[in-house]
């Protein structure tokens, strides 16, 4: 009995069975992209590893060692199932939230910018060899100028060859090492050369002022471009003395002493070599602000301005977005799709474009807004006029995205509760107010807050409408519609150079600003849902 019973049963179990191939096939698979995925991040792994090497970057190599054997380790071993799932997107945090984080915190106590990028070595080498000039006597060599990429925009070295021994040699900032496969002209002129790609007249006429700057350190002095097919090797007016560790130059004796502290070569009178090192300045950057009264005072104005054009920003998007998506929300209201989609063109056109044009519909004289008001107004001369263009600039751009978020968050408010509060005999200005408007808050206020966050930084709105003007007479640096943002770029980049290390500090300022309004904004936020929970 139990053999003629099992029997069918047992005829039946391949039928199931069919769909454990697929199972085990899919398994092969996800094994297949396991192990693709692990070579690529061993291949990154390695990739990484040689420029961290070169660059002595002891601390990063142990970083990129770590994480990979971490990786390998979770994903090879049946264990830790929600790390598994974890590790990528944390991975990525740390990539591209928290080391950009603090990367600029500690640029922020560095003097690091232009002069200041590299070593005091590096410094050292630089001013001696801007400093070269041709003597009597200098070596003459012919010149071929090479690189290794692309001949519009790869790193360019120099081909030459010594006239007394035939020597070929390639040079670029880092000095002159020798070259063994190339080929050299009967006038001796490197015409190619293994692993570089020889430019021509052309090609070397368009990078012509690059080569003229490019200096092939030498002992004492530096080879450097006469023309584009001769090279010589001068002699360096300034030299290094590490007895006094100071830059002497050679004509005048004069005499420029390391300064640590500053990271730059300083004479007596005051004097200070353009070239410089990387050096911890401190709180340096972030006490400027306070005590330098040229920024400070300037600082503080351009802070209250900056609240303003970020409420007023916010809140006018919204005030208008709310009140269109109402009045659309209503069945009465015919057409209500056609509305939606002319409403949200300025949100669908591409915003830099359409600053440029609000830029030039606000000009005095071809204006297309005093043209059609018949009048001229010098909107943007003027410090409250050019104040009000980019609110209302900035209102037009940003109403749509408050018009569609409202209208999402209308939907999900169920209509009994409008309809209840009619019952009880309440307007409508009454309902909306006690109801609608409370409910549209608790789902609004994140989106309110991250939108603050935004226009408090929102550079292109300025940069691209005012660039900061109209300026006063006394001070070029500081327009009446900066913002913190175009002010810091303008102070760190409008200047005599970049400089990056006073510009994270701003950006700290910033950011703490904006941090303690986001808090206190979602903590009156959580309040609220409290209370309407």
């Amino acid at each position: 009995m139990s053999t003629q019973l099992g029997g069918p049963a047992l005829r039946a179990l391949p039928a199931h069975e069919e769909t454990h191939p697929p199972s085990r096939e899919l398994g092969m698979a996800g094994r297949i992209v396991k192990i693709v995925l692990l070579g690529l991040v061993v291949a990154i792994a390695v990739w990484a590893a040689f420029p961290l090497v070169a660059n002595e970057a002891w601390i990063g190599l142990a970083l990129v060692v770590v994480t990979t054997a971490v990786l390998l380790w979770l994903y090879l071993t049946p264990r830790h199932i929600p790390a598994k799932y974890l590790a990528p997107g944390t991975l990525l945090l740390i990539i591209f939230q928290i080391f950009p984080v603090i990367y600029t915190a500690s640029t922020a106590f560095t003097n690091y910018g232009d002069g200041h990028r590299g070593s005091k070595d590096e410094a050292v080498v630089a001013i001696q060899s801007a400093s070269v000039t041709q003597v009597p006597g200098s070596t003459q060599y012919a010149l071929s100028v090479a690189t290794t990429g692309d001949p519009a925009t790869g790193p360019l070295f120099f081909l030459i060859t010594d006239p007394a021994t035939k020597q070929v040699s390639v040079g670029d900032a880092d000095g002159l090492t020798k070259l063994d496969d190339a080929t050299v002209s009967s006038s001796g002129k490197v015409t190619a050369a293994k692993g570089y790609t020889v430019l021509n007249a052309g090609q070397a006429s368009l990078r012509s002022k690059e080569i003229t700057a490019l200096a092939v350190p030498v002992d004492g002095g530096a080879i450097r471009s006469s023309g584009l097919s001769r090279a010589y090797e001068g002699k360096a007016g300034r030299a290094y003395d590490q007895t006094c560790d100071c830059i002497k130059d050679t004509t005048t004796g004069k005499t420029w002493t390391a300064d640590e502290k500053a990271g730059a070569f300083i004479a007596a009178d005051g004097d200070r070599l353009t070239q410089g090192w990387k050096v911890g300045v401190g709180f340096s950057n972030f006490t400027r602000v306070i005590t330098d009264r040229s920024i400070s005072g300037p600082f503080l104005a351009t802070l209250i301005w900056n609240f303003a054009f970020a409420l007023g920003s916010t809140g006018g998007t919204f005030v208008l977005g709310m009140l269109v998506a109402v009045s659309l929300h209503s069945k009465r209201v015919r057409g209500r799709n056609l509305y939606r989609l002319i409403l949200v063109l300025p949100y669908a056109m591409p915003a830099f474009a359409m600053l440029l044009v609000w830029r030039d519909m606000f000009n005095t004289d071809f204006g297309l807004i005093n043209n059609l008001l018949g009048v001229h107004v010098d909107w943007l001369g003027e410090t409250t006029s050019a104040r009000i263009a980019v609110l209302l600039v900035q209102l037009w751009l940003g109403y749509p995205y408050m018009f569609l978020v409202t209208t999402g968050a209308l939907q999900a408010i169920p209509a009994e509760l409008s309809e209840a509060s009619r019952i009880d005999g309440a307007g409508a200005w009454q309902s909306f107010r006690r109801i609608v408007l409370p409910l549209l808050m608790v789902a609004l206020t994140p989106l309110l807050i991250s939108s603050f966050a935004f226009n408090f930084n929102n550079f292109n709105a300025i940069y691209l409408t005012t660039d900061g003007g109209p300026f006063p007479a006394d001070n070029p640096m500081n327009g009446a519609t900066d913002l913190l943002i175009t002010y810091t770029y303008r102070l760190a980049f409008g200047g005599s150079g970049a400089q990056y290390g006073y510009a994270a500090a701003i950006s700290i300022f910033i950011f703490l600003i904006v941090g303690t309004v986001s808090a206190i904004a979602f903590r009156r936020t959580r309040q609220q849902e409290e209370v309407y929970a």
